[in-house]
């Protein structure tokens, strides 16, 4: 299944957030939220298809950020005008466009099928375009596919080689590439995961980690240790290993005081952006207070 199939069966799943019973204690709250801890402080961002429809960009825009929303992730398009759109849209409403969710699942740079591999490759190349104008600096990719038509040295060597020459544009265009874990049955322990990501020998080749993906079969704690500095961007989704399924942040098996334990350790202070599924002005409310929960280490959960 594609990237976009695989979330909409998984977060499908995850019960919808209660709402809130005082709205002006829960603004208050996510408003503080946004001075915490000054300038070094993990960022709150969400996924832009999260965001229910308005009837314009400075709607949507401002919305993200009045909820306590300091970045929103993008997906790519053709349009290099609308990326500047988006950018000018953004610098008005006072919130960064940090991250373009290109994803890889339908054209894997692993493919043995050259013309799909090649797509691939050119669909990254415009990403990284697209990403440049809309002022991000990272493109989220999937590089690779393990299945019984592509064996798993394949599916590395020809990722690793394709991404070699992509890491060049990477680097003139100043926006990192950066390979997500998911559930592709590829990089499957923290080591292979570094090791990938340093045999490509480019800073501009780095990782996204996403949180809720290896509850599935091992403890994101152990794999932010592990990656440590490559981990440039982090997607927060929780897991419930029982009955192997996505739940909200906070209800499933994610020990968060570990992870954000973890993330200070490595040092990190980038964006931690919530894939989840989309929903209403009070969901989104709800989801940004638990964010900030996760964020200041206060979760008993």
């Amino acid at each position: 299944m594609d990237r976009r199939e695989f979330l909409k069966t998984a977060i499908g799943m995850m019960a919808a957030a209660p709402a809130l019973t005082d709205r002006s204690i829960a603004e208050a709250s996510t408003r503080r939220s946004e001075d915490v801890d000054g300038p070094a402080t993990l960022k709150k961002a969400i996924i832009l298809d999260m965001l229910p429809e308005r009837p314009t960009l400075e709607e949507r825009f401002a919305l993200a950020r009045n909820l306590g929303f300091h970045g929103l992730e993008v997906r790519p398009a053709d349009d290099l005008a609308l990326a500047r759109r988006m950018r000018e849209v953004a610098q008005k409403t006072g919130i960064v466009l940090h991250s373009v969710m290109y994803g890889g699942w339908h054209a894997p740079l692993s493919s043995p099928d050259k013309s799909t591999a090649e797509k691939g490759a050119d669909e990254v190349r415009n990403a990284l375009k697209f990403a440049k104008e809309v002022g991000a600096d990272g493109v989220l990719l999937v590089p690779a596919v393990v299945n019984e038509h592509v064996r798993y040295v394949e599916a590395y060597e020809r990722s690793q080689r394709y991404l070699k020459q992509l890491a060049k544009q990477a680097e003139e265009l100043r926006v990192r590439i950066l390979v997500e874990n998911v559930w592709n049955n590829f990089l499957l322990s923290p080591l292979e995961f570094a090791r990938y990501i340093d045999e490509i020998k480019s800073p501009w080749v780095q990782a996204y980690f996403d949180v809720g993906n290896v509850l599935a079969f091992g403890w994101p704690e152990d794999w932010i240790r592990t990656l440590g500095k490559r981990i440039k961007k982090v997607h927060l989704k929780d897991f419930k290993k029982g009955p192997r399924q996505f739940v909200h942040l906070r209800e499933g098996d994610v020990n968060w005081r570990e992870v954000l334990k973890a993330l200070r350790e490595i040092g990190y202070t980038g964006y931690l952006t919530a894939e989840l599924r989309g929903g209403g002005e009070e969901y989104l409310r709800d989801l940004s207070l638990r964010m900030d929960t996760i964020i200041r280490g206060t979760d008993t959960d």
